[in-house]
């Protein structure tokens, strides 16, 4: 069964709309923009993410001086190529749209090297990953980083525990109860990879951070890439290994 293109008086009101919104997110004085962008665009889908005006835009925005409108539209570009490349109808959109990946791409990894605030420069290196479309788990990786803590179920067969394996400034451990609700809680020290050991993406991310005066997110990446426990059954497991089982 096939889709019927949209009429073109229908057609016409969406790009009106796409417009419109695109060019109050540009201002970088709407942040209610933004917010609509993604409901429309990545969460419901309600517009078309192949629409010409939305890689084209976004890339253009990345380029402007303002660093909260450029991370904000690579933020956004990176999460809607991911969800295209997971949609039959849509997921040649990162060789059609080649150059325009190109320019957010350049534009990522150049204000990745200027950024100095943690979370933000976590949140370009997902843009980064997101862009280059090689995992599709960035959001997984660097959403712990951020928040200092992954949320998992025990990887033993039938999952005995919830845990918590926190990496940050409360410190390098996993737990089994909520650490934040008692200073009772039983908690094992996490096992981190060892920086000269490390492969593939956690080598290359750990270099980055490095590179990038990030020391905090360096080593916070050894730990993400190394081993924690359960408290309840003693298994040790890769942590990033349970981020990408996560992620599906």
């Amino acid at each position: 069964m096939t889709t019927s293109p949209p009429a073109p008086r229908a057609y016409d009101a969406a790009s009106e709309r796409l417009r419109a919104l695109l060019e109050r997110a540009a201002t970088g004085a709407d942040s209610r923009a933004w917010s609509e962008l993604w409901t429309e665009l990545y969460h419901n889908g309600t517009l078309d993410v192949a629409h010409p005006l939305v890689l084209r835009t976004l890339a253009g925005m990345a380029r402007s001086d303002e660093a909260d409108v450029a991370a904000s539209a690579l933020h956004l570009a990176g999460a809607l190529l991911v969800q295209a490349d997971r949609r039959h109808e849509t997921r040649d959109l990162r060789h059609r749209y080649a150059p325009e990946v190109a320019c957010l791409l350049g534009a990522a990894n150049r204000w990745r090297k200027v950024t100095a605030e943690r979370s933000d420069y976590c949140c370009l290196l997902e843009a980064v990953l997101d862009l280059e479309g090689d995992i599709h788990w960035a959001k997984d990786l660097t959403g712990g980083l951020v928040g200092e803590e992954y949320e998992f179920e025990c990887p033993a067969p039938g999952g005995c525990a919830s845990l918590w394996v926190v990496l940050g400034e409360r410190g390098f451990f996993s737990a089994a109860e909520d650490y934040a609700l008692s200073d009772d809680v039983e908690t094992f020290p996490l096992h981190p990879a060892d920086p000269r050991a490390l492969e593939g993406l956690g080598r290359r991310l750990h270099e980055l951070a490095l590179a990038d005066g990030q020391e905090d997110v360096a080593l916070a990446l050894t730990y993400a890439f190394g081993e924690a426990t359960c408290p309840e059954c003693e298994q040790r497991f890769s942590v990033v290994g349970q981020v990408i089982a996560r992620a599906g």
